[in-house]
């Protein structure tokens, strides 16, 4: 079982909600370029959620095994192994990994549901496949 954040595409309407709360509770700022959920617009304009599918692929960039999954199949980063050489976030193919120069470590998704119940169109839900 893994547990994702899935989104509801022709729901949202753009109010970045969910990416001020994301950010604002790892980083302590309402900055969207911190966020681990991305909210972007295709070229025929409409809207994408980017979140993290825990695909691993960041865990198998991590040179230093930084990254592990856990039981509930959420891919976690270790702040005592990580080194902050940043190939996790080059390795993302949704770039939801957020390196930031103030910290020590990358962010990513962790399915915490912050985004989830930040969501006032209720656009965000978090399942376990």
């Amino acid at each position: 079982m893994k547990k994702v954040i899935v989104a509801d595409q022709a729901a949202c309407v753009n109010c970045l909600t969910c990416e001020l709360a994301c950010s604002t509770a790892f980083y302590k700022e309402p900055v969207s370029e911190l966020s681990c959920i991305k909210i972007t617009t295709k070229e025929d304009g409409s809207l994408k959620t980017l979140v993290c599918v825990q695909c691993g692929k960041c865990a198998k960039a991590c040179e230093a095994g930084a990254i592990t999954q856990n039981a509930k199949g959420v891919y976690m980063i270790s702040k005592k192994l990580c080194v902050n050489c940043g190939k996790c976030v080059e390795a993302c193919p949704f770039g939801v990994l957020v390196k930031s120069e103030d910290r020590d470590v990358p962010s990513k998704c962790i399915s915490c549901g912050i985004c989830v119940d930040a969501c006032p169109q209720n656009v965000l839900a978090i399942k376990e496949s």
